[in-house]
């Protein structure tokens, strides 16, 4: 009598819903953004302001901004393309986890950002880069929930989460007078969804400021296990 092979069960992944994946990645964003305040003196999800400066600096000729400009606008467009590849990749070959690549990559380097800056902190070989790489990071994580999401959540976009906030808050507190078929009604799930992720980048932040601020480049290691912890989760 011949026995069957014992099927190997397989292990089940942590579930995430759309909205807890995209407030994971919003958090991780405000804690980088404060971070890279701290360590390189400069925002780096911050694209507003730097187009703006570039600008600036460019009418002004003040060359060596505008390169600094550029070294953070262009690697955030890089990584913002790069997620844009690595999902539609995914997806082509039926990958159960488009979102999986670029958590991947945004840990790794990330771990690896750490960790080179936690043994040479005050070299160029960490301090030159850092601007360009935190920027492409969050790119990456941008675009990715953003493809994931159908554009509907963004992680780096508070002028948009704000923007849309008081939209919703427009409509929910406009005055529809009698029987007007024009009716203005609030999106209260979208508004509730906006202001956690709003206040998701602000809780970051104040974290990311305290770490690196106490820790240094070691704040990236356990926000590297994060992402990475994310990339292996399951989105319902």
């Amino acid at each position: 009598m011949t026995q069957r092979p014992i099927a190997r069960q397989r292990l089940s992944r942590p579930r995430l819903t759309e909205a807890g994946f995209g407030l994971a990645l919003t958090v991780v964003a405000g804690a980088i953004n404060a971070g890279g305040l701290l360590l390189v003196g400069q925002y780096t999800s911050h694209m507003t302001g730097t187009v703006s400066a570039l600008a600036d600096h460019l009418a002004l000729g003040a060359w060596a901004a505008v390169l600094a400009g550029l070294a953070a606008l262009l690697p955030f467009l890089a990584g913002a393309a790069t997620s844009a590849m690595l999902v539609n990749w995914a997806r082509r070959h039926a990958h159960r986890r488009s979102h999986a690549l670029p958590m991947r990559l945004e840990a790794g380097l990330m771990l690896g950002f750490g960790l080179l800056g936690a043994l040479w902190q005050d070299s160029p070989l960490v301090i030159v880069p850092a601007v360009p790489l935190l920027c492409f990071l969050m790119g990456l994580q941008n675009a990715t929930i953003t493809k994931i999401s159908g554009a509907r959540i963004r992680t780096t976009h508070v002028t948009g989460i704000a923007t849309d906030i008081g939209i919703e808050l427009g409509k929910l507190i406009y005055w529809n007078r009698g029987a007007d078929p024009r009716f203005v009604r609030a999106d209260r799930g979208k508004l509730r969804l906006l202001a956690v992720l709003l206040g998701g980048f602000f809780v970051g932040g104040v974290a990311g400021a305290l770490g690196f601020g106490r820790l240094g480049f070691v704040c990236c290691l356990p926000l590297a296990g994060v992402v990475l912890a994310l990339g292996e989760a399951e989105i319902q």
